[in-house]
């Protein structure tokens, strides 16, 4: 066989898939969600995903990457450029990581508002960690968790959280699940954090997981 004809046939092939793939598609935006694996943010969004019952050659929550924030990008974008030189572009990018003690948090929050196409790569981050966003859910609290003796801003989150969960660690799961009747609270919470720490000019605490959240939902065309 000739390369010609073998390459007619790889290229025909990859055709074939990809219109399968379409195929098994849902008419709405497909979108990627990208976040570190070992934490409980990808549980917690495909527990999310699977309540609302989100057609996963759709949606695909991808946690195969380290935790800082240009690793993450890095990570995204290499796998959104895969997907389109296939034909097969994502619609939105959501990159979703901590503030935490990341030294390349700012930079990559500038680079990812400047990405092309406009509005493609969204980040969403939470100060100083997720565990915020699950805080929200039970009680509302623009306090700063800054580092206090050998204890994180993070830890003094969870420290809070485990006031309302007490057997919580990272990389738990069912996490959604048991929050789940209390999400609408989370989504005020997060909207008043996030305001609030606009109007004083920090960020502090701060979360934008309400907007990934309610963009999932508004996604199966359901309300909150």
């Amino acid at each position: 066989m000739g390369c010609d004809d073998l390459h007619h046939k790889r290229k025909a092939k990859s055709e074939r898939d990809l219109a399968r793939r379409k195929t098994r598609r849902a008419p709405y935006e497909r979108v990627l969600i990208v976040c570190e694996g070992s934490k409980t943010e990808p549980n917690y969004l495909r527990e999310l995903i699977d309540h609302l019952k989100l057609n996963t050659a759709n949606v695909a929550v991808d946690g195969d990457c380290d935790s800082s924030p240009d690793r993450i990008l890095q990570y995204a974008k290499s796998r959104y450029y895969k997907e389109k030189k296939l034909g097969d572009s994502f619609d939105k990018v959501y990159c979703v990581f901590d503030r935490d003690t990341h030294d390349t948090y700012e930079k990559i929050l500038a680079y990812i508002a400047k990405i092309r196409p406009k509005k493609t790569f969204i980040a969403i981050t939470s100060v100083p960690c997720f565990e915020y966003w699950l805080l929200l859910h039970f009680d509302f609290t623009a306090r700063p968790f800054m580092v206090a003796g050998n204890k994180s801003g993070c830890d003094r989150v969870i420290d809070e959280l485990r006031k309302y969960i007490p057997e919580y660690n990272k990389g738990d799961r069912d996490i959604f699940n048991q929050l789940m009747e209390q999400t609408n609270r989370a989504i005020a919470n997060g909207k008043r954090a996030f305001q609030q720490a606009s109007d004083d000019g920090h960020d502090n605490p701060s979360t934008l997981m309400h907007e990934l959240v309610e963009y999932l939902y508004k996604l199966k065309g359901e309300n909150v």
